[in-house]
């Protein structure tokens, strides 16, 4: 009979699984509002409350006329933010003020009320660009380093992350999803940038990553100017569409700069793996 060697012990079957990584309770509880936030985009569901009707169904009766002046509204918008976010930001440290964002943001709505879609070509890039600063104070809330053009190009990125509708099919438009289709860009423009420490106009990078996300930003601007554009809307309402509008890219930005966070702590692999348990049993 053969006997054990001495002082061997038996190993455990599995030993990755013997120490989980956990995540703190607060860490823990700030992914589970990130995936609510980032799973479940609500624009379309707080326009609808507003207008009385599915927006969604309104914006695909939209006239052409209006289609093409949200798509040239809404890629000037991106470029002044992109514009904003790799050379105002990052020469300004200091925080803005929430309440000032959406006092702006506010205004500019009532102004697009008032007046329709006339008003969209000026309206819609004031409104971007306050947004991204939002945006941008919450990046530096989760530890962002906005110097950084990586993370300066992560705030704009936010606008394609909150782009989705409820009808889009889960397995392609998921947070992770939709980032992992946005990766090459955001790397390949972030690279360009910190090669060239300028944005050329029609650098082709810059248009790849400009046009993708255009086509995701693009659709809930259409819902927005859907809801504006709505006969019982007005100049009030406007101000009420364009308040929803923020808050609805502040909650995306706070999820997505939450997950970025964790992700520094534990790693994308740990943090993607548990956002994807949350996300399945929610």
């Amino acid at each position: 009979m053969i006997e054990p060697a001495p002082n061997s012990e038996p190993k455990p079957e599995f030993e990755a699984a013997a120490n989980p990584i956990q995540l703190a309770p607060d860490d823990l509880e700030a992914l589970r509002r990130a995936v609510a936030a980032l799973e479940h985009p609500s624009l379309a569901a707080r326009l609808t409350n507003m207008v009385g009707k599915p927006i969604e169904l309104i914006g695909y009766a939209l006239p052409e006329t209006a289609t093409n002046a949200i798509s040239a509204a809404t890629t000037k918008a991106l470029e002044m933010a992109l514009k904003t976010a790799l050379m105002t930001m990052r020469r300004d440290p200091r925080a803005g003020s929430q309440l000032l964002h959406r006092a702006l943001v506010t205004a500019s709505g009532a102004a697009g009320g008032a007046f329709g879609l006339a008003t969209l070509p000026i309206e819609l890039p004031v409104s971007t660009i306050i947004m991204l600063r939002s945006i941008a104070d919450i990046a530096r809330s989760e530890g962002e380093d906005l110097s950084n053009p990586e993370a300066a190009l992560a705030c704009v990125q936010v606008f394609a992350l909150g782009g989705r509708t409820g009808s889009d099919d889960a397995a392609e438009s998921g947070y992770f999803a939709v980032r992992g289709l946005l990766a090459k860009s955001v790397t390949e423009a972030a690279r360009y940038v910190a090669q060239r420490g300028v944005v050329a106009e029609g650098a082709p990078v810059m248009v790849r990553f400009l046009t993708e996300i255009a086509s995701r930003f693009g659709v809930v601007v259409t819902q927005k100017t859907a809801a504006q554009t709505f006969p019982v809307i007005g100049a009030l309402g406007g101000a009420a569409v364009n308040y929803a509008f923020l808050e609805h890219f502040q909650d995306v930005a706070r999820g997505h700069f939450t997950v970025r966070r964790l992700e520094r702590i534990y790693g994308r692999d740990i943090i993607r793996k548990e956002y994807t348990r949350l996300a399945e049993n929610r």
